[in-house]
């Protein structure tokens, strides 16, 4: 029996604030204490680099995919589980949401916010029902659930868009909830 993964969305850079870095190990390090399979970007810098490496510091697997021309701009982290890299971000993006039972955002940029939006507009389509939980640290996330209920508060989604995302304050509360979502 193949072991429950966890797909992470997180940017390549650490953020300002040390919360968003704090929450990335404690994230990597739950989720391998959890017996869990860490799916995310194979990146070596950024929040990318805390939550793989906190995975592997307690010995947790690690599953990374990487597009041919992200390699030495993202300092692909090879010392993964296992390590693939993919010919475009489009093909990525499918191999790692493919691999993983579900999805946890930490802050990230247009790159985290994109994957995102595209696992929650699969979602809002019927494509699948994987749990999308958000870690909205330090309050981080604040402004793109404001801009979420313009859009239903517009008419340009329904509430149930709402719905598809759990937002949870830090990497503990994303772990509990996991715990209960994956058993």
């Amino acid at each position: 029996m193949l072991r429950k993964s966890v797909c992470v969305y997180c940017g390549s850079r650490p953020g300002r604030d040390p919360a968003y870095a704090e929450d990335a190990a404690a994230l990597g390090t739950g989720i391998a204490n959890a017996g869990l399979r860490l799916v995310y970007g194979a990146g070596d810098v950024g929040l990318m680099g805390s939550v793989a490496r906190a995975a592997q510091d307690a010995g947790g697997e690690t599953f990374g995919v990487i597009p041919q021309h992200l390699v030495d701009w993202e300092v692909g982290k090879t010392d993964l589980t296992a390590y693939v890299i993919t010919e475009t971000m489009h093909e990525r993006k499918k191999v790692m949401f493919m691999n993983c039972d579900a999805v946890v955002v930490l802050p990230g940029g247009a790159g985290s916010l994109d994957e995102l939006f595209e696992v929650l507009t699969w979602r809002q389509l019927g494509l699948h029902e994987k749990p999308v939980f958000l870690i909205n640290s330090v309050g981080y996330w604040e402004p793109l659930m404001s801009l979420l209920n313009h859009v239903v508060d517009s008419g340009f989604a329904d509430a149930t868009i709402l719905s598809y995302l759990t937002v949870v304050p830090d990497a503990q509360a994303a772990l509990s909830a996991l715990r209960d979502r994956l058993g």
